[in-house]
């Protein structure tokens, strides 16, 4: 039986979705593609009517989570708060795939590496436009800086076994961003 164009594109996003939240929660090396086909609810056999390899997937998957992770618009306190909150850290699987992924990501292949490249190079750009005006050095600077600060503090806060250091990092690196903001607009 012939699959519709549109249910192909459909079948290709269901395991895109599913291999997002299953190599967020996991890693890449611990989901198999087996795994991802019936989390996506689809056979094990469809797998490379879509993709070459598990490489392959892991390079697609990339580029397909961090083109849709577009943060909360131009309200970067809101977002800030969003992801600096106890709620994203609990939840990995639905989590900022930079902060889910990064670690793993130098042993990933070359495809994989340039879809993280690209996702970050736009994430970074989506808060440099955010943040207030001021000159274009300092707007990237502050831009690198506060990504940089955002996805480490949720992967130190989800590494540790206490809970009241992990909501602090949370809560001081928030603090930090926000005064370093608050001291950029005033200039």
């Amino acid at each position: 039986m012939k699959v519709s164009r549109e249910q192909m594109a459909e079948n290709r996003r269901r395991i895109l979705d599913a291999a997002s939240r299953l190599f967020r929660e996991k890693g890449f090396d611990a989901v198999s593609v087996s795994e991802v086909m019936k989390a996506a609810g689809l056979t094990h056999g469809g797998f490379y009517g879509h993709f070459s390899s598990k490489d392959d997937l892991v390079a697609q998957t990339l580029a397909h989570v961090l083109a849709a992770d577009s943060g909360e618009g131009g309200d970067f306190r809101r977002y800030l708060d969003t992801y600096l909150s106890p709620r994203h850290r609990d939840s990995p699987a639905g989590g900022c795939p930079t902060a889910g992924l990064v670690a793993a990501i130098r042993h990933q292949t070359p495809a994989a590496r340039s879809a993280m490249t690209e996702g970050l190079r736009s994430q970074i750009g989506r808060i440099e436009k955010a943040l207030p005006e001021s000159d274009p050095a300092d707007r990237r600077r502050a831009a690198i800086g506060s990504w940089a600060a955002m996805v480490g503090a949720v992967i130190l806060a989800r590494a540790i076994d206490d809970s009241v250091l992990s909501d602090e990092i949370l809560e001081q690196t928030r603090a930090w961003i926000d005064a370093g903001i608050n001291e950029e607009s005033v200039a």
